[in-house]
């Protein structure tokens, strides 16, 4: 190829640097949408940790777990002895869901489509599966490579 006297670029030099550039993309858009998510559901995953971690406190101290059936009343009981601050949402900016009896607890949240309790036990591969935390650990979570 033959440049021209200007010293500019021709257009077939223009269109093959576009085409490099779209198939870089092509390969790396899905793969960066994918470690987001991920991102999102280790998010969700430490917030479930750290609510356990303060119920189980408090299950210490009165030898039994708070009665709740939502955050607000969960929070009434641990906040600001057991926990400085409760999170107030899962990594998708959606409330947790809480079930709190005297003898045991769940908390979960929706996943990322935020549907209701899709419980299934054990690793999951669904980005949109329910991550549950049942008495002091997980009964549902993600792992291994994630899929829908």
């Amino acid at each position: 190829m033959e440049r021209s006297k200007n010293g500019g670029f021709t257009l077939i030099e223009l269109l093959i640097v576009v085409a490099i550039i779209g198939i870089i993309a092509a390969i790396s858009i899905p793969n960066l949408l994918n470690a987001i998510h991920r991102g999102k559901q280790k998010r969700t995953m430490a917030d479930l940790r750290t609510i356990a971690t303060a119920i189980e406190s408090y299950n210490v101290d009165n030898s039994a777990y708070p009665a709740a059936t939502s955050m607000a009343g969960l929070s009434g009981s641990l906040v600001p002895v057991f926990l400085d601050t409760l999170p107030a949402s899962d990594g998708w900016g959606r409330g947790f869901t809480i079930n709190s009896v005297a003898t045991d607890y769940t908390v979960w949240s929706g996943g990322s489509d935020g549907g209701s309790l899709n419980y299934v036990g054990g690793p999951t591969s669904s980005l949109s599966a329910s991550i549950v935390f049942v008495n002091g650990e997980f009964a549902q979570w993600p792992e291994g490579s994630q899929t829908d």
